[in-house]
């Protein structure tokens, strides 16, 4: 039987490839791309700064989060009586941010560099991986011992497609259909002045050879899969 985008793009985080994501364009209308964080270095983060050319991000499920103790960033703000009012507020597609903290691995140099943020994310990718295979307790130690805040890697943490359809969620729920440990890095792909377009991206994935599968492919993949709808 052929393969579906979603098999072509869960053999790809598989492999350690890239993926491209698209939202939808009743969303953001962006795509990002996506490497699976354990197998991430130099050049995939130099991928990801140069060719995408968003921010570069650490991305996990939200159970991950919770297991280790990260507060949302929307809330962490709301603490602070100046910074409070812009939490409240939404951009134009209206969900809360899937941003927490952000953070530097105690062993960079300065943190932005390519090798730094590598370095950084795949340090991450061993936090969310104790965590997400229940050893809390080594996930926080690890976590608390050899992090540093506020650094140079945001990490993101999905809310659940129930909650959320944002490429946090999206890129997660393909690591967990990949049976992979949910624990990405990715970047908005954009133009000058906008976002790449959907038919540019079309051209870029087709070029390299990169899956490029939609947030619908994505929902459809996930139906019934409880793990991927809630954060």
């Amino acid at each position: 039987m052929e393969s579906s985008v979603v098999d072509e793009a869960v053999e790809a985080l598989r492999r350690g490839g890239p993926v491209m994501v698209f939202d939808s364009e009743s969303r953001e209308s962006e795509v990002d791309l996506v490497y699976y964080a354990p197998r991430v270095g130099v050049e995939e983060i130099y991928d990801l700064r140069v060719n995408a050319g968003g921010l570069i991000c650490f991305a996990t499920h939200g159970r991950v989060a919770r297991a280790i103790g990260l507060p949302w960033g929307d809330e962490l703000y709301s603490l602070h009586p100046t910074l409070k009012p812009l939490a409240a507020r939404r951009l134009g597609y209206g969900d809360r941010t899937a941003f927490t903290v952000w953070v530097n691995h105690v062993g960079v140099a300065t943190g932005i560099r390519d090798s730094d943020r590598a370095l950084t994310a795949r340090m991450l990718s061993k936090v969310a991986d104790l965590a997400w295979r229940g050893r809390v307790e080594d996930a926080r130690r690890l976590f608390t011992e050899e992090f540093v805040a506020p650094g140079h890697v945001p990490i993101l943490a999905a809310r659940g497609l129930g909650e959320r359809r944002g490429h946090t969620e999206l890129a997660v729920s393909l690591a967990v259909l990949a049976g992979l440990t949910p624990a990405l890095v990715l970047a908005e792909m954009l133009d000058k002045g906008a976002q790449l377009s959907l038919e540019k991206a079309r051209e870029i994935a087709e070029a390299r050879g990169i899956p490029l599968v939609s947030g619908d492919d994505i929902l459809e993949a996930c139906s019934g899969v409880e793990v991927c709808w809630r954060g």
